[in-house]
């Protein structure tokens, strides 16, 4: 009868480790959406600089031959 104790307390050990588990990589995954967002927020006002930039259409010499 020992031994089904042992190994229902392993069993129960086993269930807490997952459920830990489950909730450490559900907060990593909750870190990774939240920086995939802001990413997507720095991206836009990236676009939004670069928009905004305005180059001069440089006129290429004669003599060019390239």
């Amino acid at each position: 009868m020992m031994w089904a104790l042992i190994f229902g307390g392993i069993a129960v050990a086993g269930v807490i480790m997952l459920v830990m588990y489950g909730i450490w990589l559900w907060h990593k995954a909750s870190d990774l959406m939240f920086e995939l967002q802001r990413l997507g927020v720095q991206a836009e006002e990236l676009s939004t600089l670069l928009e905004q930039i305005e180059f001069d259409r440089l006129e290429r010499p004669e003599a060019y031959h390239g």
